[in-house]
Parts: structure tokens; sequence; C-alpha cells
């Protein structure tokens, strides 16, 4: 379960999970102070990292030589359509068709599925 908590300073909020925590705020520009990423900086971090991590054990599994993983994201939201701009790049010796298997790959990171999916957000108050 992951908790977010925001008290009076604006828009400085304390995100934890049971192991670990992180700030997120809103650019300066918004009337935050740039503390932390802004939420949608988080949400395009969620996939960058997910697709790392799915890249990584997949290239260590087959032990192909790929020295790091780099993933950038842009979302852009237009009207009720939102696009996800991946892209992606490997240093390391990797042959076209590996290239092309890790590109298919990308594609089954768990977060990628969470957002390709309907999704559902119930929402209540705690008592």
């Amino acid at each position: 379960m992951i908790k977010a908590i925001i008290h009076q300073e604006p828009y400085v909020t304390e995100i934890s999970s049971e192991t670990n925590s992180i700030i997120a705020d809103e650019p300066i520009t918004h009337g935050g102070k740039a503390t932390g990423m802004a939420p949608m900086e988080l949400l395009a971090s969620s996939l960058a990292a997910c697709t790392c991590i799915t890249l990584r054990m997949y290239a260590s599994r087959k032990q192909w030589d790929v020295q790091s993983i780099e993933t950038h994201i842009d979302i852009e939201s237009k009207n009720t359509q939102t696009m996800f701009e991946r892209k992606i790049s490997f240093t390391g010796t990797l042959n076209k068709e590996q290239t092309e298997r890790l590109l298919d790959i990308a594609n089954h990171c768990p977060v990628h599925k969470l957002l390709t999916n309907s999704i559902t957000i119930n929402t209540s108050i705690n008592d």
C-alpha cells in the first residue's frame, strides 16, 4: 500500500510504502518548490523504471551483452487521449533480432500492461 500525505506547505507531498519514501511536489512555475517530482513525472518514472527492470531481467537471463538500458518517457494529454512516448536505448553488443526482441519485451512490462488495459479507480473516505 502507498500512502501520501500533504500538510500546509503547497504542494510538498510525502509518499511512502512499507520500506521507502519519496517527496512529490509541483514545479516552481505551478506554485510548488520543485523539491520532488511532479505527479505526472512519477507516473512516467514508473513506466521508465519498469521498462528498464524488465529488459534487464530478460537480457540477463539470455546472457546478452547489454551494458546499460536507458528509457525516456514523455506524456502528452489532449482532450480524453493520453499518449506515452517511450524511447529506449542500449549500450552493449546487440544484433537486430535481439534489439527487436527487447522492443517486444518492453511492451510486456507490468506497468505497460497496466496502463494499456482498462483501469477502474474506486474512491472512498476513510472514517
